[in-house]
């Protein structure tokens, strides 16, 4: 139940963050529902696919599709009472960490290793991000994200979701998610960023 609860709450704020993204960019509202669905079940489908679930949960899961449906729906009838800025880089933050930590979670049921489990994290948490991008016109955040972490703060977070597993599994995925959240949050506060190549003289 308590996995439960957290697949909806990251799929909905997903969903609100995809729906956000459309509005700034001024799609039409079945681009908004669109880019919606994306961004809340492409991460956690592509996780599915790594782990050999086939056809992805998210896919056969017809009330969390009504819930990601409704939450663009509502996004795009109330958008103009939402400050999308902030708003929407908060959904995001708090999207990436749980879905690292569900994706790290997921990884474990199949068996993974330490490795699979971070890639597994990785990739759900970041994964719709990515299919967002690339549908909205611009260069997939992940590859060039400057002034904080996100990548890195999903990683993370799988890594802590696998390594307190074992001590408390509930725990362990409230403590990944926290991590990738506070890491996330925390490296933009700082403007901490990672290393880049040097332009050529």
């Amino acid at each position: 139940m308590f996995v439960e609860v957290l697949v909806y709450v990251g799929s909905v704020t997903f969903a609100v963050a995809g729906a956000l993204t459309a509005i700034e960019k001024r799609f039409d509202v079945i681009g908004v529902l669109v880019l919606a669905a994306v961004t809340a079940i492409g991460g956690g489908s592509i996780r599915d696919l790594v782990v050999g679930i086939i056809p992805p949960t998210s896919l056969t899961n017809e009330p969390l599709l009504w819930t990601v449906f409704v939450t663009g729906l509502v996004v795009f009838a109330l958008h103009r009472f939402v400050p999308t800025g902030a708003t929407l880089y908060l959904f995001d933050t708090v999207a990436l960490g749980l879905f690292a930590a569900l994706g790290a979670e997921r990884g474990l049921e199949a068996g993974f290793g330490f490795w699979g489990c971070v890639f597994a994290g990785a990739i759900s948490g970041v994964g719709g991000g990515i299919i967002r991008d690339v549908l909205s016109g611009e260069v997939p955040g992940v590859l060039y994200r400057s002034g904080d972490f996100y990548a890195t703060a999903a990683t993370i977070g799988a890594a802590v979701t696998f390594l307190l597993h074992g001590l408390t599994p509930t725990g362990a995925l409230v403590a990944g998610a926290a991590v990738a959240i506070a890491l996330r949050a925390g490296s933009r506060l700082a403007g901490l960023n990672l290393p880049v190549p040097r332009t050529p003289q």
